[in-house]
């Protein structure tokens, strides 16, 4: 379970850092332009994405109540793209140090309703990586929505064949 987690925490990485690059190639204006999505813009999107991910960390820390680092953000939407992908080099570094039988022992945290869950550590991770891979899925659309449809495909299998080998 430990190796395929550290696929995908490393497929995320690399599927994160091919839309930095696109983003890169936009101007302010484009990453904050209003679009038809389940967020506003892609600056929205990448917002809430870092926000996830930071909760997330800060609950398999012990901290309660977390911070939602896009409360206090006054940066450019680069420098969120950039946090996103800094937060999942630390998650990434955090599962490699993991012992395996720690990652199937049971998680207890609060959500931001306040409401207890627990889960096992590792279906925690997969649900990070997916609702990452989901929220990459919106990007394109919204990309598409400003006219850019050269977008790198970010497959999981695209990874694998290119980049794990």
């Amino acid at each position: 379970m430990k190796a395929l987690l550290l696929d995908y925490a490393s497929y995320h990485i690399w599927a994160n850092e091919q839309f930095y690059k696109v983003l890169r190639s936009l101007e302010d204006d484009q990453l904050k332009a209003t679009v038809s999505s389940s967020f506003s813009s892609l600056f929205a999107t990448i917002l809430h994405m870092w926000d996830a991910e930071s909760i997330w960390w800060q609950r398999v820390q012990g901290k309660s109540p977390v911070q939602v680092p896009s409360k206090n953000f006054q940066d450019t939407p680069l420098k969120a793209m950039e946090a996103l992908l800094m937060q999942g080099h630390v998650w990434k570094e955090w599962l490699n140090a993991k012992p395996e039988e720690e990652l199937l022992a049971s998680f207890s945290y609060t959500n931001l309703k306040g409401q207890a869950f627990e889960n096992p550590l590792n279906h925690l991770l997969l649900h990070l990586y997916n609702h990452g891979t989901y929220h990459r899925g919106q990007l394109v659309t919204i990309l598409h929505q400003l006219g850019h449809t050269s977008i790198p495909p970010t497959d999981f299998i695209v990874w694998s064949r290119t980049v794990r080998k």
